[in-house]
């Protein structure tokens, strides 16, 4: 006996614990060129592992993605400092790999609960109005053993493009260790390609671009695998440049829709206390010139940085993307760090003036100090920020953003995910950024992982804050449904902005609030999944209104 449930994307279906149905999160409305997802959670009263067959009858056919929701092991769930809003805060197996379902083949496995995740994506061109989907499970003969019914109703009205500066830290020497690809080979820029791709499309155009090796998360003295696009020959004090695989890296970017590129940081994290590694060919051999043993501002990276900027600037001019780069300098500095932080960015400024600066920071001095253009403060950090109404203001969450904030963790709600919209919309944020998109390594980089075993840095961080996507078969990407949520909210923001157009941000605004007891903040705002998609429908209903009144 197989039983069956159609419950929303919110859901995390966990084996052992049956999920609530809940009619109001059923309710499934699109806009066009949007993709809505909700699962279908199952139980087999089996003995053993079985494979049912999946059969869909519906007009939309062509629209509908399958995946099973895969388990993955977390030896670290939360922080040992976490609130209520937390589904589980213990070792174990939680739902997050996405995997595409293979000849439509289910598997049932005996007296647990597991979940099919279904992507409906609406093409532009759709007519509006209502669809159905009729879903059927079979045994191998083709006799029915269940089946459940689901609708769409498409809105007359194209999900506008995204204005949001999304990027998550796009690792690309964590790919060439996974997949043990020499980094800018023919087989290296074929798989870079297959993640770009991923990347763009789930929202991400702006992305971390190692000019220089990132010198993020890495032990002081340690270094990860070089993975440096400028290549560089070293003749006595002087250095000549070539950016033609920087052209490369930037032409298939823009090939996809990404649209900004940051500079990766110029000094170590946490302080800017020395030098990125970097390596040129000298006197015929290629070597590390600089690294940790390289203090920030000795004489030999001042010349340096001096020539590299000056002739890596010129060519973005060339190139006439001067307005869509962002520098940075170091990332997560504290008030400790300040002295040494303004005395980095007084080393670069003359060589980088007319270009955005960009840090993760959470200290507003930085930016009362005119040390940074665009400040990044945590989520849980943005108040000062948001007092002094500082323009066009980014955030960011990571690990430390553990209570009360929205974010990711696999622990966490999907709810808790997706409310990120609401609130970078509400408070009109500009950019928004997150450290891990595919970070493949323990902490601080001593060792590489396999992100399919380890789903937490080494016990580090807790799982999903690392990445949001798994290196799959064939050198192509498997999603997470951390990240479908995630692409969710980023849609929320984008289907505000058009009701926006229709009656105003103010009106928009209280239908948020609409109800609720108090304001929403980054600290405050409803938890539950029915109040989220709820929201969003109310947002759709509104639209539609709009539409049929033009």
């Amino acid at each position: 006996m197989i039983d069956i449930k159609i419950v929303s994307s919110l859901e995390k279906v966990f084996p052992n614990e049956a999920p609530v149905t809940k009619p109001e999160c059923t309710k499934f409305s699109d806009l066009k060129g949007e993709v809505v997802s909700f699962q279908i959670a199952y139980y087999g009263d089996v003995n053993s592992k079985e494979y049912v067959c999946l059969k869909i009858d519906s007009d939309i056919n062509d629209w509908i993605r399958v995946r099973t929701v895969e388990l993955v092991p977390s030896a670290l769930p939360c922080n040992a400092v976490y609130d209520d809003n937390y589904l589980r805060t213990t070792p174990g197996m939680f739902p997050d790999l996405l995997r595409d379902l293979k000849n439509n083949q289910v598997p049932v496995i005996a007296h647990q609960w597991r979940a099919l995740w279904i992507d409906i994506t609406v093409p532009e061109s759709a007519d509006s109005g209502s669809y159905e989907m009729t879903f059927t499970l079979q045994d191998c003969i083709g006799e029915v053993l269940c089946a459940e019914t689901a609708k769409i109703k498409v809105i007359d009205a194209i999900l506008p493009e995204q204005k949001l500066i999304h990027t998550e830290w796009f690792h690309a020497d964590c790919l060439a260790d996974y997949y043990h690809l020499e980094p800018w080979s023919g087989e290296y820029w074929s798989m870079l390609e297959n993640f770009i791709r991923e990347y763009a499309g789930r929202g991400m155009n702006a992305i971390l671009t190692p000019v220089l090796t990132p010198p993020l998360d890495t032990a002081v003295g340690g270094e990860r695998t070089t993975i440096q696009l400028a290549v560089i020959e070293k003749n006595g004090d002087n250095y000549t440049f070539d950016f033609s695989r920087l052209k490369k890296w930037i032409d298939l970017c823009r090939k996809y829709g990404i649209k900004y590129f940051e500079v990766a940081h110029l000094f170590t994290q946490w302080g800017a206390t020395s030098a990125p590694k970097v390596v040129a060919r000298e006197d015929g051999q290629l070597k590390k010139i600089f690294g940790w043993e390289t203090k920030s501002d000795s004489p030999e990276y001042c010349s340096f940085l001096k020539q590299f900027l000056t002739a890596l600037t010129e060519k973005f001019k060339e190139w006439n993307i001067a307005e869509q780069v962002y520098f940075h300098t170091s990332d997560e500095p504290s008030e400790a760090h300040l002295e040494a932080y303004e005395t980095a960015r007084q080393e670069i400024d003359p060589y980088i003036k007319g270009f955005k600066t960009l840090d993760a920071l959470s200290d507003y001095s930085f930016y009362k100090r005119g040390l940074v253009e665009k400040p990044v403060p945590g989520t849980n950090h943005i108040e000062p920020f948001l007092k002094a109404k500082v323009p066009g203001l980014w955030t960011y969450y990571c690990t430390a953003q553990s209570t009360e904030v929205s974010n990711r963790f696999m622990s966490m709600p999907s709810a808790r995910n997706r409310i990120l919209g609401v609130q970078l919309y509400k408070f009109g944020i500009e950019g928004f950024l997150q450290w891990g998109f595919n970070f493949y390594n323990s902490q601080y980089s001593l060792e590489h992982i396999n992100p399919y075993a380890v789903t937490d840095a080494g016990s580090a961080f807790p799982s999903g804050d690392a990445f949001l996507i798994y290196p799959g078969e064939d050198r192509k990407p498997e999603e997470s449904l951390r990240l479908m949520n995630l692409f969710h909210a980023m849609q929320d923001i984008r289907a505000m902005e058009l009701l926006e157009s229709m009656i105003g941000k103010d009106e928009v605004v209280q239908e948020m609030e609409k109800g609720l007891n108090e304001e929403i903040t980054f600290k405050k705002y409803p938890t539950s999944d029915a109040w989220l998609l709820g929201f969003r429908q109310r947002i759709n209903d509104r639209i539609e209104s709009c539409v049929r009144r033009q």
